[in-house]
């Protein structure tokens, strides 16, 4: 049985400990010449629309990508060390990684709105990007909207990979945007009440399975077989 694991990254797989809001704030700095008025909105956000809706708050013109995109990267880079201190990764998520790493036919990466270069500065300050396969993953430059990421991973898998259009895909996230991306595109969805939204707005968004968090690999493992039975 073949299936596409994409995991999202902040407050899925990790707690970032408000460093992610910061790598925003700089990145933003660094292009107007002044901090912003008010924090990020993030919350299952690509990195291109969480940077657009700052710049139209603020009432100042959206770079062009290029310069925001190395905003964030060296944002992101400055404050490896400082994440790596504050923030943690969740309960079960390396024995989770670890067990999916292993499943013959499976393809474990990332699909997040995370920028490359950042989402692997938070991945590797916990140790846990050798455990994906970063490079068949979708992130925050790939698109605007989240659920256009589906297909760019299903796309890297199958020409990285060899893995076949029909093979299941199966996301993994805390948000009620992982929820629409899934159901949106056909995916299946696990959602993980380890963010900000309950298991109850989970549900609400759609989610037939939500876990409190990944610390029962087994369980994992079980709903994860059954989308790729499906």
């Amino acid at each position: 049985m073949q299936l596409i694991v994409l995991w999202d990254i902040d407050h899925t797989l990790i707690d970032n400990a408000g460093v992610s809001k910061e790598i925003y704030a700089a990145a933003f700095s660094a292009l107007a010449g002044r901090p912003p008025t008010g924090p990020a909105r993030t919350e299952g956000r690509t990195d291109r629309m969480i940077m657009r809706e700052m710049f139209l708050r603020e009432g100042l013109p959206e770079p062009d990508w290029t310069a925001v995109e190395a905003a964030l990267t060296l944002a992101g880079q400055e404050r490896l060390e400082e994440l790596r201190r504050r923030g943690t990764a969740l309960p079960g998520v390396r024995d989770a990684l670890k067990a999916v790493s292993v499943q013959d036919g499976w393809v474990s990466s990332i699909l997040t709105g995370n920028i490359a270069a950042n989402a692997r500065v938070k991945l590797s300050a916990f140790d846990l990007d050798p455990l994906l396969d970063l490079s068949v993953g979708a992130y925050g430059a790939d698109a605007l909207q989240r659920p256009d990421l589906v297909a760019v991973a299903r796309e890297r898998a199958r020409l990285l990979r060899d893995v076949r259009p029909d093979v299941p895909v199966v996301l993994v996230g805390d948000t009620p945007r992982d929820v629409e991306s899934a159901l949106t595109t056909g995916s299946g969805i696990v959602a993980v009440a380890s963010g900000i939204h309950s298991a109850e707005e989970l549900a609400a968004a759609g989610a037939s399975v939500v876990l409190p968090d990944l610390s029962d690999t087994a369980d994992l493992l079980r709903i994860l077989e059954s989308f790729a039975a499906r």
